[in-house]
């Protein structure tokens, strides 16, 4: 019977053991846990942490790994769903236009644009087909395009242009793509005292020169 006692007493005192080192000393509440005020670095807990006694997991620490999940997939979700950049459009797209001087149809070395709603074609090219000569200064930009007494000066970038030194405001300025400078179609046969007719029809210009 003795030994039965003593056999019972180990017993008991080994679970108690077992219990006190996985908790501390402090009074828990109805979930079995309670907030540490006192002493928390011993237990290896911070001051202020709710935990439970015997085993429970801490319930500021639960809340932080949630906090941390979920900002974890925020971030994960933006840089998935993050939208793709646009390819930029171009600002100019082939015209189809035809243009011809005195009956010649002009057989442009690079297709006519339309930019801003403005007909523009290889300078060259239209120059040389109304028996003009040209002059270009790259340093300014500036353009000189005549024939007899009629003279035109444009600067490429920029809408204001010269008839015979009165300036105006084309409806586009001259541009420079892919190394070949455009003009607009009109500035030219007006500033050279040409005349011209458009046909819808075909999308033509036909010019007049003397």
């Amino acid at each position: 019977m003795k030994k039965r006692w003593l056999t019972s007493s180990f017993a008991l005192l080994f679970l108690l053991s077992g219990t006190l080192a996985s908790a501390h000393p402090g009074r828990t509440d109805a979930r079995g846990g309670h907030t540490c005020w006192t002493n928390c670095s011993r237990w290896g807990l911070e001051y202020g942490q709710y935990h439970y006694h015997n085993g429970g997991g801490s319930s500021s620490g639960s809340k932080k790994s949630s906090n941390s999940s979920s900002s974890a997939s925020k971030r994960s979700s933006a840089q998935t769903s993050k939208p793709k950049p646009a390819k930029p459009t171009p600002s100019y797209k082939e015209s189809g236009l035809k243009v011809y001087v005195n009956g010649n149809k002009i057989n442009f070395t690079s297709a006519p644009l339309i930019i801003e709603n403005t007909n523009l074609v290889p300078l060259r090219d239209l120059v040389t087909a109304l028996g003009a000569s040209m002059n270009y200064d790259p340093g300014s930009g500036t353009i000189g395009v005549a024939k007899g007494k009629s003279k035109v000066t444009l600067t490429i970038g920029s809408s204001t242009v010269f008839y015979n030194g009165k300036s105006e405001t084309a409806s586009a300025a001259p541009k420079i793509i892919h190394g070949i400078t455009y003009v607009p179609v009109q500035v030219i046969v007006k500033g050279l005292g040409a005349g011209m007719d458009y046909s819808s029809g075909d999308h033509s210009f036909k010019i007049t020169i003397k």
